[in-house]
């Protein structure tokens, strides 16, 4: 399997992480992807479930390049239930460094052997003289005090006699240059007796280390149920897979359904029915359920008459009085809810529905309205939603709903069949009760129900206090300076000061008049007045106008016009 260098060689990724890739990407070879879930791969590479999670985990997330090397396609369904994750491995680029790694290795090695192998499959490729030194600087430890730090050079050399004991490495001792071992990695297992050793020499005895070795696993059911600490699965952190049910079809060679899709063919879970024959095995002739002593007689129950109250002394003895006798009037208004009445089998309740029926008819309630009422809340329900009959009588049938009013009858004046006025104003007042308080929890405004702008106050409710109260008018001003009034002549707006304070005119009216007056005594006698109206005392060429004069003006409206045009600009 085609494997990326920095996999190896990136101190990122722990050992397990190498394992659970070339298994993962064996099986993301299929057209369907990876499917199997974290349980089963663990049984396919001998580790815990623990293990395979931290290595998904670490493949999972960006490495400090910001490379990720495994994708992961979640089907769970809300309800936690579903089919296991889809996993895809990156694909590798054709400029990358990468190495060849069998996937029967994966399973037969652990993942530190996995490692050393792979390092040293890709020097023998790049033609590099390994040493037991260099080979360390690739196996890390990943947990105690010295985490992170490469192991020593004899705990290597122990890995190598491991892998080389596998049988997945020739090792040729002291046959390299400047007398370093030669190592030779195999595609495949040799099934040889041993590998040929060119120089026998003792194996270096292993330094003591605080690495923990994974012992491997003989199936999933032997892997640890429970997780390490930051190593479960779960869409909270967003590792593992929260599947409960998986397609096993893998590529091996050992799968009869390793041609056909997961997806084709697969049996629809639904409920299993218990048969006859199920039923029969677990209850005897007699019907009775089996117990675990395998006794199944029926335990014996006292009858009622050797039953015994709870103080030690005789049952409470039967009513032995009168019959129950109910008046023709009473019954005659039970008439609605006789199939009712007919399924009350006690006689107390019996008694009390009675009664009542007699103490409203005593204080004056009309019989036709007492049946009318029961005729009416009958037919609102069904006769298969009234659970207890007695209680349903007394509790919903009998009762007056209404007001004070004696004469209001659910909301219905009884007399006049009008609405009541006074229900209707306490079920609007119920309505804006209820209206208020939905708003005032949605934030709205409790009168109009718009949302109010950012300052926090209703626009609607400010225009409905304006309205409500209006803003006094301001006092008027007189302006400032000298007085003011109206010229006598024109009607024009002037100051009250000097000539007007005596003739009231403006200055071109006392301009006009003062000219009229320079003029008058050449001129003849004062124009006649003909039906008490002016007549203009301009002329026409010799002749006197005979043209009425302006309301204001001695003169004609023509004669006028000529006089404004003759003034200066």
């Amino acid at each position: 399997m085609k494997v990326p260098w920095r996999l190896v060689a990136s101190p990122f990724y722990p050992d397990v992480a190498l394992s659970v890739y070339v298994k993962v990407a064996a099986l993301a070879a299929r057209p369907e992807g990876c499917e199997a879930k974290a349980e089963t791969l663990a049984s396919y590479l001998g580790l815990s479930k623990a293990s395979v999670e931290r290595g998904l985990t670490a493949l999972s997330k960006p490495a400090p390049d910001g490379v990720a090397e495994l994708a992961t396609r979640r089907r769970t369904r809300p309800g936690g239930k579903g089919t296991s994750a889809v996993r895809r491995t990156r694909p590798v680029s054709g400029a990358e460094a990468f190495v060849w790694v069998p996937v029967a290795a994966a399973e037969d090695l652990t993942p530190r052997q996995l490692r050393a192998y792979a390092v040293i499959a890709y020097a023998e490729k790049m033609r590099i003289a390994l040493t037991e030194t260099e080979l360390a600087g690739y196996l890390r430890h990943h947990t105690g005090q010295r985490a992170g730090q490469p192991i020593t050079a004899d705990a290597a050399g122990a890995v190598v006699d491991e892998v080389e004991a596998a049988r997945w490495m020739t090792v040729q001792r002291r046959a390299g240059a400047q007398g370093r071992h030669r190592y030779i990695a195999h595609d495949i297992a040799s099934e040889a007796a041993g590998p040929t050793v060119v120089d026998v020499a003792p194996a270096p005895a292993l330094e003591p280390t605080d690495e923990v070795s994974e012992a491997p696993v003989d199936s999933g059911a032997q892997a640890s149920v429970s997780s390490v600490v930051d190593e479960g699965s779960g869409s909270g952190v967003g590792e593992g897979s929260l599947a409960n049910r998986e397609s096993l079809r893998t590529d091996s060679p050992d799968d009869e359904g390793a041609l056909f899709s997961p997806a084709v063919g697969e049996v629809p879970v639904g409920e299993v029915w218990k048969t006859g024959s199920d039923v029969n095995a677990r209850t005897d002739a007699g019907g009775l359920a089996l117990r675990a002593d395998g006794n199944s007689q029926p335990v014996p129950t006292e009858s009622k008459s050797e039953m015994r109250s709870s103080s030690g002394g005789s049952a409470r003895s039967s009513y032995t009085g009168p019959q129950l006798a109910m008046s023709a009037r009473v019954y005659a208004v039970l008439e609605p809810v006789h199939l009712l009445l007919e399924r009350v089998n006690n006689d107390f309740v019996v008694r009390k529905i009675a009664r009542e029926v007699g103490r409203q008819l005593r204080e004056g309630m009309d019989a036709e309205r007492l049946q009318h009422r029961l005729t009416a809340r009958f037919a609102g329900v069904m006769v298969s939603e009234i659970r207890d009959p007695g209680r349903w009588l007394l509790g919903v049938a009998l009762p007056r709903w209404g007001c004070g009013h004696l004469d209001c009858e659910s909301g219905t004046m009884w007399s006049t069949g009008r609405r009541c006025d006074v229900c209707a104003d306490i079920v609007a007042d119920k309505f804006t009760a209820r209206q208020r308080a939905q708003r005032l929890e949605q934030g709205l405004c409790p009168e109009h129900g718009t949302r109010p702008s950012p300052a926090g106050v209703c626009t609607l409710c400010e225009l409905d206090d304006a309205v409500r109260h209006p803003a006094p008018l301001p006092a008027r001003q007189e302006p400032q300076g000298p007085p003011r009034g109206n010229c006598g002549e024109c009607g024009a707006r002037i100051f009250v000061t000097g000539p007007a304070l005596e003739d009231g005119l403006c200055k071109p009216c006392r301009q006009e008049h003062a000219d009229l007056a320079a003029v008058a005594p050449t001129e003849p006698a004062a124009p006649a007045r003909s039906a008490g109206v002016l007549t203009c005392s301009g002329k026409d060429g010799d002749r006197p106008c005979a043209r009425n004069a302006l309301p204001t003006r001695k003169v004609c409206a023509r004669h006028r016009a000529q006089e404004v045009a003759a003034e200066p600009a």
